[in-house]
């Protein structure tokens, strides 16, 4: 079951951990990974919730922020709009075993992506292959 999310609170205070910062010689994704988390989760960007969730980053937090996103925006990619296709590919592309702690929220986006069309076709075999996954009981 996914944890509640209150957006006013960091990933830190979600779950109760504070990183150490980054050594001065890292990378910049570890700088922004860290940076990051030092956010409220409400604040942050489509573009920055992939960059966490493909980090593996506070998942049971981030999967419903970016699942509510990615649903809500589908109808009017539907109707010709923009969607965002990092966000979309970073959370389908999450382990089985990731799935497998939130069934719910895996049907939620399931429901979510079957209606959307002209997506990349590197997307879209991701996204195929999110849906075809069995994921908890049926």
């Amino acid at each position: 079951m996914p944890q509640p999310v209150d957006p006013t609170q960091t990933l830190e205070q979600l779950e109760g951990q504070r990183w150490p910062d980054p050594p001065q010689d890292t990378t910049s994704l570890v700088k922004t990974v860290h940076e990051l988390r030092r956010r409220p989760v409400g604040d942050l960007r489509p573009d920055e919730l992939a960059r966490l969730i493909t980090q593996d980053v506070g998942l049971p937090w981030l999967l419903p922020l970016a699942v509510r996103i990615l649903r809500d925006t589908a109808p009017a990619q539907v109707a010709g709009g923009w969607y965002d296709d990092d966000l979309l590919y970073a959370v389908v592309t999450r382990r089985p075993q990731v799935w497998e702690q939130f069934p719910d929220l895996a049907r939620e986006l399931r429901t979510a992506v079957e209606t959307l069309a002209g997506l990349s076709r590197h997307v879209r075999d991701e996204v195929d292959a999110f849906r075809l996954r069995r994921i908890g009981p049926s």
